[in-house]
Formats: structure tokens, C-alpha cells, sequence
């Protein structure tokens, strides 16, 4: 399969497992899982579900068990946007080209929303037919891991107590590795681990790449926040810099940012090397990911 074609198998086979995994909208309480199912399907980049998919592959990993996990990230990432776009947090009305979930239901309800795709996430990872008990855990504490304070979570505090303030680059970088990068690092790792077990030396490789990639999915976020339109984005554009967020294009500037994708891109390359050119999936996500700027 060319590249696009594995995309787009990988994609409905997602859609589908959430569809799945997803309570329906027909069954009490209607209205929150209607506004579940409103936010989780038919939209988004699926970054995350198209990373442990190939990671799985190098590992052999069962099409069921990853996705089971590719549902669960999904859902993990999703709650974290609907909580986002709140009032209370980012405050937008637009996301993946339609209202955010507060503007199209209300904010009582996106805040369950969120609350419960955080539940559901380790329902679908605790699905017995897809994964033995050994390997449920070790996800589960993959995901609880990277979602949490010391990842996503603790990633958005430093977030939300830093607007206004001019971060150092380390402090940027440390925020964004919790933000965005745990997540997509927590991707990865589950992928591989939902296969046959890959040794220390793999999981070093997976990890170098998984940093890499992580963090150029921000980097080009923020170039991408100040070069392209709304309707391109799907969110609103220009709002880091309105709302006095500090980004890698703010604190480095514009060029250096897009050469710090490139650097980013070549360094997640590198780290695919361990594999001797089976990790190709891979390495067409990392030029994906930093493609999206040229």
C-alpha cells in the first residue's frame, strides 16, 4: 500500500472502533452521549490513533488490541480539547471546523463530555477480547501516565499560568513535551507494547523518535497559528498570540522555528535507523507532521 492508502485504511478502521467503543446517542443519557460522539467522530488529524498503529506493526501487534488502544488516545485527546475550548481555559468557538462543543451544547455538558471520554478511554483499553490482562495494564499506566499532572494535564497548568510571561526555551520546550508530546510519546509506546514486547534497546529508539516527533507537532503548530487561516486550521488562527501565549515562533522567531521542524524531522529519521528501514510508517508520520508548514 502507498502511504496514503495506509492512512486511509488505518483511518476508517479508528472511526470504527469509536463508533464502537463510543456509548450510542439512542442510549441514557442521550444528550451527553450524543455530545460524546459529536466531539469524538468524523474529524481531526487522528495523529495520535496513526502513530500506535505503526508502532504496532513493527511489533506484530493484533489489529484488535491496536484499536482498542487507538480508540483510547483518541478519546484521551479529544476530552482534552472539549476541556480546552472552554470558558474557563482557552475559550474558543471553533474546532475541527465546527462550533466546540460548549457553543454547540453548553459548558455543563462539555465538561462531562470530557469527563466522561476520559472514562471511556480505559473502557476500551480494559476490553478483554482485545488485549490479555498483562498488556491492559501496562497501557493503562501508559495512558493514565501521559495524561495526567506529570503530562497532558500538568503540560496545560504550566500553559495557563504562563500567558503574559516570556518563557526561556527549556521552559517552552518542558511545557510542550507534558502538553503535547506525552501524549504522542504515550502513543508510540502503546502501539509497540500491544504487540510482541520489544526490548530495551527498541524501546530507546521508539522513545528518541517519539520526542522528536512530539515536539514538532507543536513547533509546527505554532508556525502554523501565525501563517494560516481558520478555515485551513479548523480552530481559530492567530488566537496564541492574541490571548499572549508564548510560542516557539514568539521567543525564536519564524525562521528558526520552521528550521527547528526541519532539525526535528531529521532527528526522528535518525532514531528510526534502529530498525534497519522497517519502521517506514513511521518515518512518512514524521514528515507528515512537519510537512503541514511547506
Amino acid at each position: 500500500m502507498t502511504f496514503d492508502e495506509w492512512m486511509r485504511a488505518v483511518l476508517a478502521r479508528v472511526e470504527a472502533a469509536l463508533e464502537r467503543y463510543l456509548p450510542g446517542s439512542d442510549v441514557a443519557p442521550a444528550r451527553l452521549h450524543e455530545a460524546m460522539r459529536y466531539a469524538a467522530l468524523g474529524g481531526g488529524k487522528r495523529v495520535r490513533p496513526l502513530l500506535a498503529h505503526a508502532a504496532g506493526e513493527l511489533t506484530l501487534a493484533r489489529p484488535a488490541a491496536l484499536e482498542a488502544a487507538s480508540a483510547a488516545l483518541e478519546m484521551i485527546h479529544v476530552y482534552s480539547l472539549v476541556h480546552d475550548d472552554m470558558p474557563c481555559m482557552d475559550d474558543d468557538a471553533l474546532r475541527r471546523g465546527k462550533p466546540t462543543v460548549h457553543v454547540q451544547y453548553d459548558e455543563a455538558t462539555a465538561l462531562l463530555v470530557g469527563d466522561a471520554l476520559q472514562s471511556q478511554a480505559f473502557v476500551a483499553l480494559t476490553d478483554a477480547s482485545a488485549l490479555d490482562a498483562p498488556t491492559q495494564a501496562a497501557l493503562v499506566r501508559e495512558l493514565a501516565l501521559a495524561s495526567g499532572s506529570v503530562g497532558m494535564a500538568g503540560g496545560q497548568a504550566i500553559d495557563l499560568d504562563s500567558v503574559g510571561l516570556t518563557l526561556s526555551r527549556p521552559q517552552l520546550e518542558t511545557m510542550h513535551r507534558m502538553k503535547t508530546g506525552a501524549l504522542l510519546r504515550a502513543s508510540v509506546r502503546m502501539g509497540a507494547l500491544a504487540g510482541t514486547a520489544p526490548d530495551a534497546d527498541a524501546m530507546r529508539a521508539l522513545d528518541a523518535y517519539a520526542a522528536a516527533v512530539g515536539l514538532a507537532f507543536q513547533v509546527v503548530d505554532d508556525i502554523l497559528d501565525v501563517t494560516t487561516d481558520s478555515a485551513t486550521l479548523g480552530k481559530t488562527a492567530g488566537k496564541d498570540a492574541k490571548d499572549g501565549k508564548p510560542t516557539y515562533v514568539s521567543i525564536i522567531g519564524l525562521d528558526a522555528s520552521r528550521a527547528l521542524a526541519a532539525q526535528l524531522r531529521r532527528d526522528a529519521h535518525e532514531a528510526l535507523a534502529h530498525f534497519s528501514g522497517r519502521a517506514v510508517r513511521l518515518a512518512e508520520l514524521a514528515d507528515l507532521v512537519v510537512n503541514r508548514v511547506s
